[in-house]
């Protein structure tokens, strides 16, 4: 493959649709092969502006707004790294002949849960728990009348768990309806899921492009709220297990196509493997591999989307937890203690511009076998103040 420099013309150039943490990690492997990025956010300031040739805060739900910055560029590759997108804009993105990374059709059933779940469970037939789509508080009483309690409440639409709980008895519906309802993104549609009593639930990085697909070793990892507070690699199951994740993902991200890196969110009971969620980029719960794999998932996602080898080596165990701010800020510190950054533990400050509780601020990883690496993560993470 021939590189270019960027801010030619010339210039490999890709877009992000969404600048956070993640964002900002896969703007700095582009930049590491020379790719001009153009990194495009609600706010100003966002993580991916800091590291990017250039940047842009719209309100990405506006076709038009996001149309004129793709048409005044003209990216080689627009990568959506949030849910919160038009995807009217990015259809009429690829009519006009841009690259959607991994395609804009992709984009549109992974950002509304309704429309993935459906693709798996009735498209694909993959196993997944029971569920029901429901738009009244009527409707969801009904459905965990159905399902049996506890069952799991989600907007079809939102992000980083914002939105979800589990309903433990008919008594807790109207908080789990409230819940719903102060969700950012669009809560007019709620998935009501069976509980699938699982023995753990991992994230399933998969990589694909032309020249073949590869799994990174699975992810465990703990959320709360729905929103992830540790994770770690490798996750221990048996080899049944994961053949099974690894067939279900093949089968989900070939039939959705495309470029780039999937994060593929599985339950698993015993030797059964449940089908969860899906995003079409780089996964919170994947952080952990910038210290576990000489690619990290922001790497293999870069060279997916140029169509490169997608080989990488896997350094060894280790675990990564996220520090969420405990302040209200308009002009954060992060305080991260010395004896974080040693020979196998470091800690990334994402550089996010304000503060407010319980929003991601950092994260801690460290290299060393599972347990030793989790808790070594956790003490670091509680150990740090913002202020």
């Amino acid at each position: 493959m021939q590189f270019t420099a960027p801010l030619n013309t010339n210039s490999i150039k890709i877009m992000l649709l969404g600048s956070g943490e993640l964002g900002k990690e896969v703007a700095i492997e582009a930049q590491r092969l020379g790719i001009e990025v153009v990194a495009v956010d609600k706010y100003e300031n966002a993580p991916a502006h800091l590291v990017a040739n250039r940047s842009y805060a719209i309100n990405m739900q506006d076709k038009e707004a996001v149309l004129e910055i793709i048409e005044k560029e003209k990216p080689t590759y627009i990568l959506p790294e949030v849910e919160a997108i038009s995807i009217d804009a990015l259809f009429e993105a690829e009519k006009r002949g841009f690259h959607v990374i991994p395609n804009a059709e992709a984009v549109n059933k992974t950002m509304n849960r309704k429309n993935i779940r459906k693709f798996a469970a009735e498209d694909l037939e993959l196993k997944t728990s029971k569920y029901e789509f429901v738009t009244t508080i009527e409707g969801l009483k009904s459905a965990g009348e159905k399902l049996g309690f506890p069952c799991v409440i989600k907007p079809v639409m939102s992000s980083s768990g914002h939105g979800q709980s589990i309903a433990k008895t008919p008594a807790d519906i109207e908080r789990s309806w409230e819940i719903a309802k102060e969700a950012r993104g669009d809560a007019s549609e709620l998935i009501v899921e069976e509980f699938v009593p699982f023995d753990y639930e991992i994230t399933l990085l998969t990589a694909r492009n032309e020249i073949g697909t590869v799994f990174c070793e699975p992810i465990g990892h703990v959320q709360k709220d729905g929103d992830y507070i540790l994770s770690w690699q490798p996750m221990a199951m048996s080899s049944e297990a994961l053949k099974k994740a690894q067939d279900i993902a093949k089968a989900v991200t070939d039939g959705l196509g495309g470029r780039g890196i999937f994060g593929v969110e599985f339950f698993v009971k015993g030797e059964d493997v449940y089908f969860s969620e899906l995003s079409p980029r780089p996964h919170d719960t994947g952080m952990v591999t910038l210290i576990t794999q000489s690619q990290s998932e922001f790497a293999l996602h870069v060279r997916a989307v140029l169509g490169l080898p997608l080989e990488f080596t896997f350094y060894g165990a280790g675990a990564s937890a996220a520090y969420k701010a405990t302040n209200e800020s308009h002009d954060p510190i992060i305080e991260v203690p010395s004896g974080a950054f040693t020979s196998n533990s470091f800690v990334r400050v994402f550089g996010k511009p304000e503060s407010h509780i319980g929003r991601r601020m950092a994260v801690a990883l460290v290299l060393d076998e599972v347990e030793k690496a989790k808790a070594q993560a956790l003490a670091i993470v509680e150990k740090m103040r913002d202020r």
